[in-house]
């Protein structure tokens, strides 16, 4: 059992309750996955924050905003704490989120509302709150 988590380990690193949800489907059983887990952990073969900081760099390198890696990762079983610690190492997000724009949109600010709502919800469903957002759009100036 130790010998399959350890190969899954080998392929790309894990949060330790995907692994042990992955085990368990494979039909290990639950006690002694969790056995497995407690030893591997103790080794620091799993670390819950490191899996965080390399998924928020890693993410946030795509252009992804705190918001959506973090529902990412807590659907990953990645503790709260651990989430918000990985956050706040993590980038300038409102700089990611004009360089997400400008990377998309060009350099050029939003020159009419309905364009300044179109890049809006780019960059939500991205991942960014709202305060990234007024960030990254500049002022509300459009001309219309």
């Amino acid at each position: 059992m130790r010998t399959a988590a350890v190969k899954l380990l080998a392929g790309r690193d894990f949060a330790s309750a995907a692994l042990r949800e992955r085990l368990v489907r494979q039909g290990f059983e639950p006690g002694l996955v969790a056995a497995a887990l407690a030893e591997l952990a103790a080794e620091r073969a799993i670390d819950d924050a490191r899996y965080a900081r390399h998924f928020v760099a890693h993410h946030a390198d795509r252009g992804q905003g705190p918001a959506r890696i973090t529902a990412d990762l807590a659907a990953r079983g990645v503790r709260r704490e651990l989430i918000d610690a990985a956050l706040e190492e993590g980038p300038d997000w409102s700089a990611l989120a004009r360089q997400v724009r400008v990377r998309r949109f060009g350099r050029d600010p939003p020159g009419s509302w309905a364009e300044r709502a179109r890049q809006a919800r780019f960059l939500q469903y991205r991942g960014f709150s709202s305060d990234h957002i007024r960030s990254a759009l500049g002022p509300d100036t459009p001309d219309e």
